[in-house]
């Protein structure tokens, strides 16, 4: 059954959970844009019940996080909670104020008023529960909620925020929440595409894509999505629609706006079925350059070995990606090469540093201008080739692979920074992903 016919079933108006970024939400002429798209989403289907998650306004987080090192240097997390949370607290509150203007009935709910209860990491804080009774209730009253992202509250009730992205965490956590029918995800961007359309002129918006395929894209350097809110959105079976918020004064619901839905692979089958979408072998192109390469020389080739590197970077919170281990030399010695996040390079260099002995490596050698080139797609479970489409195109090109990673519907190469753009479009063109002009 679908949705829509359960809705008519149990006579209870359509459940939409709307989030806006930053971008959208940056000043009170675009805060008036977004209350009118709630408000066209409100009236839509003979009304909807309607809660909007919000970020802050752009480059507010940035200015509250150097605001707390000029406090401190060596600021207590709970404290940075505090402040950097205050973002979002205040584009709710004039969002709501603006939508009261246009004579909508609507009110803020604060991460703690809900609460959103998180686990008490903080500044890194997962979501553990959502109290969701009164929000549904005031939902059903047709109120319009306004609900800060990013942010939760412990067990011992001090705020918590959830890092970079995590408005679109909490969007889908509430989506799940309150049995919302979808979660909108409104953005500066109109969907998602076969790649990076600033690289690849031709590059062709999606209709839908499978979760499962916007996971590995959002991991590998699709911006469109944060990974754990994709994550989430498979786990919980929340429906996700990526959308602009770039529309006129006379927005319309989204449900009339050509966006990209993120469904199950049953969803995906349908629409093939029906005609509505066509199954590709290859989905999209992805691009990472915040990724660093990290050499060591060396190593000795015997059990045990490799563990003693890895183990002090996972007790430290940075995330390894692709690993080469080389064929051994003659001595018993090998190098290991493996990327880290750029961010985590310095940090990374120093903790091998200080294990050398216990490593018994010789040198680091590291190397930040790198990118990460991946091709994603479920076509690849079923179909051979794929591999060697991409290793051609490439040689072809001149370019050289460094290092290669790959799951069951993607395939990862490092290569040279200044070589991302024009792999990029080479591979676009390779797996028939131009759009017809």
């Amino acid at each position: 059954m679908d949705r829509q016919g359960s809705q008519q079933e149990t006579g209870r108006a359509q459940r939409i959970v709307m989030k806006f970024g930053g971008t959208s939400m940056a000043g009170t002429e675009r805060i008036r844009r977004v209350a009118n798209i709630v408000r066209a989403q409100a009236a839509a289907g003979g009304g909807s019940a309607v809660a909007v998650v919000v970020s802050a306004m752009a480059g507010e987080t940035d200015r509250l996080v150097n605001f707390c090192r000029e406090a401190n240097a060596l600021y207590d997390p709970a404290e940075y909670d505090v402040v950097v949370a205050s973002g979002e607290q205040v584009t709710s509150g004039l969002l709501a104020l603006t939508l009261q203007s246009l004579g909508l009935k609507a009110r803020s709910w604060l991460g703690w008023q809900l609460p959103v209860r998180t686990a008490a990491h903080h500044s890194k804080a997962r979501i553990e529960a959502i109290d969701a009774p009164s929000l549904v209730e005031a939902l059903e009253a047709g109120e319009i909620a306004v609900i800060p992202g990013f942010q939760g509250v412990s067990d011992d009730g001090r705020v918590t925020t959830m890092g970079r992205g995590g408005s679109d965490t909490s969007a889908v956590a509430i989506a799940a929440a309150v049995g919302a029918d979808r979660c909108d995800i409104y953005t500066d961007v109109d969907g998602v595409y076969t790649t990076d359309p600033r690289i690849v002129a031709k590059a062709r918006k999606l209709k839908a894509v499978t979760y499962e395929e916007m996971l590995e894209l959002a991991s590998v350097g699709a911006k469109v999505l944060q990974t754990r809110s994709v994550g989430l959105a498979m786990k919980a079976g929340v429906r996700v629609q990526v959308l602009s918020s770039f529309v006129g004064e006379d927005a319309v619901a989204a449900d009339k706006l050509p966006g990209t839905m993120i469904v199950s692979d049953a969803e995906m089958d349908e629409l093939v079925e029906k005609g509505l979408m066509e199954r590709q072998l290859v989905t999209g192109i992805a691009h990472d350059k915040n990724e660093a390469k990290i050499i060591l020389t060396r190593v000795p080739d015997k059990p045990g070995a490799v563990a003693h590197i890895f183990e002090p970077l996972a007790d430290a919170g940075i995330n390894v990606d692709m690993i080469i281990q080389n064929v051994g030399r003659d001595k018993g010695e090998t190098d290991v090469t493996f990327t880290v996040p750029q961010a985590d390079l310095a940090r990374a260099q120093a903790l091998l540093e200080d294990k050398r002995e216990l490593i018994g490596f010789n040198r680091i050698i590291t190397d930040s201008q790198i990118a990460k080139i991946s091709v994603v797609g479920v076509g690849m479970k079923s179909h051979a080739g794929v591999a060697g489409t991409m290793f051609r195109a490439l040689s072809d090109r001149g370019i050289n692979v460094q290092a290669i990673s790959t799951s069951e519907i993607k395939i990862s190469v490092m290569i040279d920074e200044d070589e991302t753009e024009l792999a990029v479009r080479v591979l676009h063109t390779a797996y028939g992903l131009d759009a017809e002009d």
